[in-house]
């Protein structure tokens, strides 16, 4: 009788093995590879149960180990997900300061440019008597309404003018109507109405000499320009 034992004992072992793999496998082969916790448990489930139960007990042993193993590696999964989910929002955290340091510093140098220098006003010309802008003035105006309204503490001033011709009245009425043009345009580009400050000066600022053509054309205008408001007080140069 221990002979006969003895000589089957190898046999079913193996046959135990191959069944335990058999059951295990097809579940892999529809899904995805074993991973390697997955062969752990299998191993180390297959010696547990074959040692506590026999040959039953190591399928038995090997199936459990593998569950195990398969819980384990979906956490591994799951924990590496989650690291490099981290890593990005870290990263895209990052940009988004980087990128409020540069506008915080753009704004910044804006306003250096407004106490420093005249850079940010610009003129406007028209025509004897006229009070029209161009659609290329236009687009020019808006594009400083849209600079004006992103920066805060600050008034734009608009002031109109004309030449010396024609009654002082008329002149006055003309440079008037110019500033209100150019004020219009501005507030469609963002610049709220408490921002600005609309002035019409006529034909008081010419210095053009009586009969100068050439220097009318520099009177009859309208200046746009960005100043900085401290304290309720607009710096006025």
């Amino acid at each position: 009788m221990s002979i006969r034992i003895t000589k089957y004992r190898g046999p079913a072992l193996g046959l135990t093995l191959a069944a335990a793999l058999a059951a295990l496998s097809p579940v892999h082969a529809a899904e995805r590879p074993a991973s390697k916790q997955e062969n752990i448990g299998v191993a180390t489930g297959f010696a547990v149960g074959a040692a506590a139960g026999g040959p039953i007990g190591a399928i038995v042993g090997a199936a459990a180990g593998a569950l195990m193993g398969d819980r384990y590696h979906k956490k591994e999964v799951e924990r590496t997900a989650l690291a490099s989910n981290l890593d990005a929002s870290e990263s895209e955290r990052g940009k988004l300061k980087n990128e409020l340091v540069q506008t915080q510093l753009h704004g910044e140098k804006l306003g250096q440019a407004i106490d420093r220098t005249k850079d940010l006003e610009t003129e406007v010309s028209f025509r004897t008597g006229d009070t029209q802008l161009s659609d290329v003035t236009v687009a020019r105006l808006q594009k400083i309404g849209s600079l004006a309204s992103s920066l805060p503490d600050t008034k734009v001033r608009v002031s109109g003018y004309a030449d010396p011709r024609g009654s002082e009245a008329l002149n006055a009425a003309l440079s008037e109507k110019r500033a209100a043009a150019v004020a219009q345009v501005l507030e469609s580009a963002g610049v709220d109405t408490s921002r600005l400050i609309i002035e019409s000066h006529g034909e008081s600022q010419s210095s053009t000499s009586e009969g100068d053509l050439d220097g009318y054309a520099f009177d009859r205008k309208v200046t746009v320009r960005i100043e900085r408001e401290v304290d309720g007080v607009v710096a006025n140069r």
